[in-house]
């Protein structure tokens, strides 16, 4: 591998601790549908996966009579709203991490399944726009992860090359679509029963500050 010159952050349960808050929404959204999703079965079935997708997964398995894409647009103005008006949690060390390698000149970019308006919301609000050189959003591509579109483009974009690159995951969708594009992937989940699935990834870590050691130590930069 060469030396890494660029960090590529998964958003949504990466950098910022927001399953929990977009479970919150769907439950909110779905009520008036008579629709309430258990945590667990959000974390199994449905956290890392796009909205689009797992609205239409929601609306086939629970039989609701509605226009998908207006159902749809509608859990997007939520979540949007939310953004707006809420503060989102940092992962552990996150943001330790973040400084650390900007300091250090790294170039850092953010490749989310979300929409540009809600990654503009969250950013506004956290402060941390600043340490980010690029952001490649669902609104920035055809196709969402596991495809390894957003990854390429990213990279393209950059103008680096693959193996100077280095992406952070937390998801299996978000760790195939990296490694489909053939770029190293470490998957940072302290949730160890996600562990087994995440194997898959490079190295695994529980924590940012587990992974900034190894980097460290293995000196990649």
């Amino acid at each position: 591998m060469s030396k890494i010159k660029a960090l590529l952050f998964d958003l949504d349960g990466t950098l910022i601790d927001s399953e929990k808050f977009h479970f919150d929404c769907w439950n909110e959204f779905l009520h008036p549908y008579g629709v309430t999703l258990e945590l667990k079965d959000w974390l199994t079935n449905y956290a890392g996966i796009p909205l689009p997708q797992n609205a239409k997964t929601l609306v086939e398995r629970y039989k609701i009579d509605t226009d998908l894409a207006d159902f749809i647009a509608k859990r997007e103005q939520l979540t949007y709203e939310e953004f707006k008006t809420k503060d989102i949690t940092l992962m552990p060390f996150a943001l330790e991490f973040v400084q650390f390698f900007y300091e250090k000149g790294l170039t850092l970019a953010v490749v989310t399944a979300s929409p540009r308006v809600d990654v503009e919301a969250v950013f506004e609000r956290n402060g941390l726009a600043k340490y980010f050189k690029l952001f490649i959003t669902r609104t920035d591509v055809n196709k969402s992860k596991p495809d390894p579109e957003s990854y390429n483009v990213c990279v393209e974009r950059l103008g680096l090359q693959k193996d100077e690159c280095l992406v952070f995951e937390d998801t299996v969708n978000g760790v195939k679509s990296a490694m489909a594009a053939g770029i190293t992937c470490y998957a940072i989940q302290n949730n160890v029963r996600a562990h087994l699935k995440l194997k898959i990834a490079d190295e695994l870590f529980l924590s940012f500050a587990n992974a900034k050691e190894f980097i460290v130590q293995q000196q990649l930069i």
